[in-house]
């Protein structure tokens, strides 16, 4: 350890009352956290990249500063999924303060594994009041049946209004219009169960027919329009 002389100069004066690392909330105790093997959680966070032409949700689940567990959503940018792909494969084994400084590959990415260390070293997991955290496989549940991330597209313009193309349910297949031309439904086919089916080996034009339903007053419409076409 070098000293700079004027530190060198100075007389040593004790130190007062130190407390120590103030205590975080993890799984449903209180962690006074001082090494990385102290942190543990389950938590989301979101990033982007530089031109803001895509994004990434990334979840983790941590076990004693461990990632065990990685979860990477992407959407705006093509290049994007493969750095997905690359990420979990880096991600799971390292520990958060390894991953922080990995390279990612893609901003985003990058940019959610920073937003995300914040929230787990803060306390501010999704998991910090629940005793025990949750179990390996947690993050992969959030994507529901058929194992697709939850996507919404909407479009519109001034002189040919909105258009629905996914929703949470699914992709839209048609939407529903009333006598002033105001969606009051659609019909949408949810993907994951329909490929589940045919994988299972259901005719597709069955499995889509299984996999198709309403929303809102469909069945009240006055007008049917395929959103990507009409």
């Amino acid at each position: 350890m070098q000293y700079s002389s004027e530190v060198q100069k100075m007389c040593p004066v004790a130190q007062g009352a130190c407390h120590g690392a103030a205590p975080i909330p993890q799984e449903g105790g209180w962690t006074k956290a001082r090494e990385i093997k102290d942190i543990k959680g389950l938590t989301h966070g979101v990033g982007w990249c530089a031109p803001q032409q895509g994004a990434c949700k990334l979840t983790l689940n941590i076990k004693d500063g461990i990632i065990e567990e990685a979860l990477i959503e992407t959407i705006g940018c093509t290049g994007m999924t493969h750095s997905a792909a690359m990420a979990s494969e880096i991600l799971p084994g390292k520990t958060i303060l390894e991953a922080l400084n990995t390279d990612l590959v893609c901003d985003a990415i990058n940019t959610a594994m920073r937003e995300l260390f914040l929230q787990i070293v803060y306390g501010r997991s999704q998991s910090a009041f629940s005793e025990g955290g949750l179990p390996i496989g947690a993050g992969l549940e959030d994507l529901g049946k058929g194992l697709r991330s939850v996507c919404g597209t909407t479009y519109g313009t001034r002189v040919k209004g909105p258009r629905y193309l996914e929703v949470t349910e699914g992709y839209v297949l048609e939407l529903a219009l009333d006598g002033d031309d105001e969606i009051i439904g659609y019909k949408f086919v949810h993907l994951g169960r329909m490929m589940d089916a045919i994988k299972k080996g259901v005719e597709p034009a069955q499995a889509l027919a299984d996999a198709t339903g309403t929303y809102g007053r469909f069945d009240q419409a006055v007008k049917k329009i395929d959103p990507r076409k009409e």
